[in-house]
């Protein structure tokens, strides 16, 4: 490994990357859709050479993605954003190829400039249909959900200008979910789709997932291209890169306040926010739940926030200073939430080529925490 490199650090694996590029190949290959990288959740652009020759384009929820999408990513670019600015919208239309607009006033404000400019455009719907449990943060069917126009807000009018209509409901699921909000959009605004060159199907679906029924996601999209003679876009970011990356760490100090902790050089909050805002218990190599296996451990991070907490694990053998953490599947929703509360240093950046050889791809110092404020 190179020496420069210390914990902690992200490491992406292209071994793994490539696995799950090749399974959204053969499903783009089967169903004929195409998909596309929501950068949302990984945006790591020195690896787009890689991912852009298995996908068609990337999806971005502002200016700055989408900048990167078309700099960096080519192929298509498509923008959804909940409201545009006015001051920054020209600039969006230079980087944008598709902009998908949150309501019928949006495409009112700026649909007609988007499509003087030569630009697809689209209307997010909310088919109000709501699959999630447990991930209520990433619900946009829940109750009061500013994302997307129900069919109570929905405008006949937009038909005259709009190409092609998406939505987003799902998060980390299966395809019989997305089957459940297909047939839920179809029934409030199938009488629409006809005429309309495209449907989105967002992200959220788990395809590169073990059991993930990939037969299942390739004939929905077969049958709504079949149905409505119209292309379907697909937009997830976890399936890019799931279980593809790690976060490695290391044992600071152990403590005990009625279970021992293990105080790691890295964060739930400042290097894993999901962690805490999910919540959920991130995999680390080679452990089990509490008390499943010998030692048990709390895993904390070195801030002051009190619920700086990765969760409880264990091992067969007592963990010491120094020892080393491999946190998993940490390549999505992780680099592009990192933050510098407490002055916590940014977790350096490195990638492991198909060769096994690892190699710094970025690293952070005291500006990066200076410059911001």
């Amino acid at each position: 490994m190179n020496n420069k490199i210390r914990t902690p650090y992200f490491l992406v694996d292209e071994k793994k990357l490539i696995e799950n590029l090749e399974i959204l190949k053969y499903v783009s290959e089967k169903s004929g859709a195409k998909i596309l990288l929501a950068q949302k959740a990984f945006s790591m652009y020195s690896v787009y050479p890689i991912i852009s020759k298995y996908l068609y384009g990337s999806t971005a929820s502002g200016i700055y993605e989408a900048r990167l999408g078309a700099e960096e990513f080519g192929g298509e670019t498509h923008v959804f954003s909940p409201a545009y600015r006015a001051d920054e919208f020209d600039e969006i239309l230079k980087y944008a190829d598709h902009i998908v607009f949150n309501s019928c006033k949006q495409i009112e404000k700026y649909g007609k400039k988007a499509k003087d400019c030569g630009k697809s455009i689209g209307l997010r719907v909310n088919p109000e249909c709501s699959t999630q449990e447990g991930h209520e943060i990433y619900d946009p069917c829940s109750f009061g959900s500013r994302l997307g126009t129900t069919i109570s807000n929905f405008d006949e009018n937009v038909l005259n200008i709009i190409d092609g209509l998406h939505f987003h409901t799902l998060c980390e699921q299966n395809s019989d979910d997305l089957k459940t909000t297909v047939d839920a959009f179809e029934e409030k605004f199938g009488k629409y789709i006809k005429g309309l060159k495209w449907l989105n199907l967002g992200g959220g679906h788990h395809i590169t997932r073990d059991d993930y029924d990939r037969d299942l996601l390739i004939n929905i999209v077969k049958y709504l291209r079949e149905k409505y003679n119209v292309e379907v876009y697909l937009e997830p970011g976890e399936a890019v890169v799931l279980n593809s990356g790690y976060l490695v760490s290391e044992v600071l100090e152990i403590v005990n306040n009625g279970i021992d902790i293990a105080i790691l050089d890295t964060s739930a909050a400042c290097h894993m926010p999901d962690v805490i805002e999910m919540p959920y218990r991130p995999p680390v190599k080679d452990s089990g739940k509490s008390n499943e296996k010998k030692y048990t451990y709390r895993f904390a991070g070195g801030t002051c926030l009190a619920g700086d907490i990765m969760g409880d694990y264990s091992f067969d053998n007592p963990l010491k200073e120094g020892d080393t953490i491999i946190f998993e599947d940490m390549a999505l929703y992780t680099m592009v939430k990192t933050n510098t509360f407490n002055g916590m240093p940014l977790p350096q950046i490195a990638f492991k080529n198909i060769n096994g050889e690892i190699q710094l791809i970025k690293s952070f110092d005291y500006n990066d925490f200076k410059c911001r404020l």
